[in-house]
C-alpha cells in the first residue's frame, strides 16, 4: 500500500492545502492527518466523497488559536487504500477511536459532517469523557431503512448499474458532489479537482461504494447510536445547517432540534457542503461559539 500523498504532487495545490502531512499506523493501513496550531483541540471528521481538504480554510483560520486535527478516513484523501479494509462506518469509527487514543486527545471539540456524523459520534460515545462539545454540519444518527429516498439509493448502489457508476464513472465526486452545492459556482474546477483526484481508478473507489452501501446497510447501527446518545446530549452543541441541502434536508434538522433542544442552531443559505459554500459564515459562527464556551 502506498500513501496517496506520494502520488499527489501532480494535483495537490499547496496554496490551497498548506499543511504538514502526518501519518498514524493503524491495523488496516496508514491514516493521513493534519495537526495544526496549539490550544484547545478541534477534531474534524469528514464524510463522503470528501476528505480533510473540506475543512482547509476553517483550519487555516482557527489554527492561530486552536489545535486543529483533521483526519482522512482510510480509502479517502491522502490515506492508504487497503483491499482488506471493510470500509464500513463502524470500521471507520474504530479507527477514529484509535486516533484519539494514540494522540492522547482530551477536551475535544468534535466537528462532524455527513457520514462523519455517525462515525465521529460513535467514537465519542466510547470516550464521552474526552468530548467537550460537538459541532455538527448536515448529518444524521438514526435508522435509515424506513426512509424511501435512502432505500432507493441503496437499491441502486447494490445493482450492477450502481457499481458501474461508482467504480467506473466515479459518479460520487464527479456528479453527486456537484449536486450537493446550491451555488455550483462555489465548486471551481481547481477545487473540484481536489475531490476527484484521490479516486483515480476503480481500485481506489471502493471506499466510496462501501460507505454508500452503508447508508442503509448500517441502519440498525445508526439507530443504536441514537438510542445511546444520552452521554453527549447535555454537552454543548453547535449545529451549522445548509438549509438548501437536497440530500440531508430540513426534516433531518427537525429531528436534531427535538433531541437537542438546547443546541445553538444556525441555518445557512447553502447546500450540503456548508464548509465550501459558506466558509466565512462558518468560521465566524465557530469562533463566536468556541469563545463563549472556553
Amino acid at each position: 500500500m502506498i500513501p496517496l500523498s506520494t502520488l499527489a504532487q501532480n494535483w495537490l495545490d499547496p496554496q490551497l492545502y498548506p499543511f504538514t502531512h502526518r501519518y498514524l499506523p493503524l491495523p488496516d493501513g496508514k491514516m493521513h492527518y493534519i495537526d495544526e496550531g496549539e490550544g484547545d483541540i478541534l477534531l474534524f471528521i469528514h464524510g463522503t466523497p470528501t476528505w480533510s481538504f473540506l475543512y482547509r480554510e476553517i483550519i487555516q483560520s482557527l489554527s492561530s488559536n486552536y489545535r486543529c486535527i483533521a483526519i482522512d478516513h482510510l480509502g479517502f484523501g491522502l490515506s492508504e487504500r487497503s483491499a482488506e479494509f471493510s470500509g464500513s462506518p463502524q470500521a471507520h469509527a474504530a479507527n477514529l477511536l484509535e486516533v484519539i487514543e494514540q494522540l492522547q486527545l482530551t477536551e475535544i471539540s468534535l466537528v462532524v459532517h455527513d457520514f462523519g456524523g455517525p462515525i465521529g459520534i460513535a467514537a465519542a460515545l466510547e470516550q464521552s469523557d474526552r468530548i467537550k462539545q460537538v459541532i455538527l454540519f448536515n448529518s444524521w444518527l438514526w435508522e435509515t431503512k424506513q426512509n424511501p429516498a435512502a432505500k432507493k439509493i441503496d437499491k441502486l448502489l447494490r445493482s450492477r448499474l450502481g457499481r458501474f457508476l461508482y467504480l467506473r464513472m466515479n459518479v460520487s465526486p464527479r456528479i453527486l458532489l456537484k449536486q450537493g452545492f446550491a451555488d455550483k459556482r462555489q465548486l471551481t474546477k481547481n477545487i473540484h479537482r481536489h475531490y476527484l483526484a484521490p479516486f483515480p481508478d476503480k481500485s481506489s473507489r471502493y471506499a466510496l461504494l462501501q460507505l454508500g452501501q452503508s447508508l442503509v446497510g448500517a441502519s440498525d447501527w445508526y439507530q443504536d447510536l441514537w438510542n445511546r446518545l444520552d452521554p453527549l446530549v447535555d454537552k454543548p452543541w453547535l449545529i451549522l445547517w445548509g438549509r438548501e441541502d437536497s440530500f440531508i434536508t430540513e426534516d433531518y434538522l427537525k429531528i436534531w432540534r427535538q433531541r437537542l433542544p438546547h443546541a445553538q442552531v444556525q441555518e445557512l443559505a447553502c447546500g450540503h457542503f456548508v464548509q465550501e459554500e459558506q466558509t466565512e459564515a462558518v468560521i465566524k459562527a465557530m469562533v463566536d461559539y468556541l469563545e463563549r464556551n472556553q
